[in-house]
C-alpha cells in the first residue's frame, strides 16, 4: 500500500472546531494524508468532539485542546500539551480568525480591537510559542491563513483587511528570522469561500460572488480548495519556498 505523505507527522491547527469551517477541511486534509492532529478553538466541548471525530475517520491520533489565540498562556499551554503528547510539532497552521464588519466611520474601537488581536496577536502568540519545537528539530512548516483582503483592503473590513495584511507581514519576518534552522514560513489568501464565517457577508457581496468582474472565475471558492494549497506548502514539494503568499482566490486580485 502506498505511504501517505505525511505520515510520522504532527500538526497543530487553530480555529479547527466548526464541521464546516475551512480548519476542520485543512486538519482533514492532513489526516487523510497521515499526519496526527492538534486542533484548537474556544469551545471545549466542540474541540474536544472534533479530535475524536478526526480520529475516528481517518485513524490518526489526535488531541482537542480549547485555547483563547490572543492569551499568551493559552498557546504556551497548548504548546506544552503538544509536546507531552506527541513529543514534537512538524506543521503549525493558523487559521483562527474573525469577522466585525462595518464602515470606516461605524466602527467602534473593540470592533477593531477584537479583529487584530485575533487575526494577527493570535498568529504572533501560536508561531511564538510553537516555534519553540519547530527551530529545536531543525524542520518545520508554518502556514498563515492570510486573506486577499490583506491585499486590496475591502470598505467595511479597516479591521479585517488590517489584520490579514499584517499577517503576510508577520509571515515574512518568521520566514526570514527561521530560515536558518530550516523552518520554512508561507501564506495562504483565501478569496471568497464558502464557510459558516463568509455566509455573514451582506447580500450585495454575496451577490459579486458570480459577477466575472469581481472574481473571473464566476464562483465562489472551497474549502478543500483552500486546504489544497495548505498541503502543498506543508508537503515536500515546496521545500525551497518561503516568506510568500499564494492567492487562491478564483483571479478576484490578479495583480496584487
Amino acid at each position: 500500500m502506498m505511504s501517505k505523505q505525511f505520515e510520522g507527522k504532527v500538526a497543530l491547527v487553530t480555529g479547527a472546531a466548526s464541521p464546516r469551517g475551512l480548519g476542520r477541511a485543512i486538519a482533514n486534509t492532513i489526516a487523510k494524508e497521515g499526519g496526527d492532529i492538534a486542533v484548537v478553538d474556544l469551545n471545549k466541548e466542540q474541540i474536544e468532539q472534533a479530535a475524536v471525530d478526526i480520529a475516528k475517520e481517518f485513524g490518526v491520533k489526535t488531541l482537542g485542546l480549547p485555547c483563547n489565540v490572543t492569551k499568551p498562556d493559552d498557546c504556551d499551554s497548548v504548546v506544552s500539551s503538544v509536546k507531552e503528547k506527541f513529543g514534537k510539532l512538524d506543521f503549525l497552521v493558523n487559521n483562527a480568525g474573525v469577522l466585525k464588519d462595518n464602515l470606516f466611520m461605524r466602527m467602534s474601537e473593540q470592533e477593531f480591537d477584537l479583529v487584530l488581536d485575533v487575526n494577527l496577536k493570535g498568529v504572533f502568540l501560536m508561531t511564538k510559542y510553537a516555534s519553540k519545537l519547530l527551530l529545536k528539530a531543525e524542520s518545520g512548516r508554518i502556514v498563515n491563513i492570510s486573506s486577499v483582503s490583506g491585499l486590496t483592503g475591502q470598505p467595511g473590513q479597516a479591521n479585517y483587511s488590517s489584520s490579514k495584511a499584517g499577517v503576510i507581514a508577520l509571515t515574512k519576518v518568521a520566514a526570514r528570522e527561521f530560515a536558518g534552522r530550516n523552518v520554512l514560513v508561507n501564506a495562504v489568501c483565501p478569496g471568497y469561500v464558502q464557510t459558516d464565517m463568509t455566509a455573514s457577508l451582506p447580500e450585495e457581496v454575496q451577490k459579486k460572488l458570480t459577477d466575472p468582474m469581481f472574481i473571473p472565475l464566476r464562483r465562489p471558492g472551497t474549502q478543500q480548495e483552500i486546504a489544497n494549497a495548505v498541503k502543498f506548502f506543508l508537503s515536500d514539494q515546496s521545500n525551497y519556498i518561503t516568506g510568500t503568499y499564494l492567492r487562491v482566490d478564483g483571479g478576484a486580485a490578479i495583480g496584487m
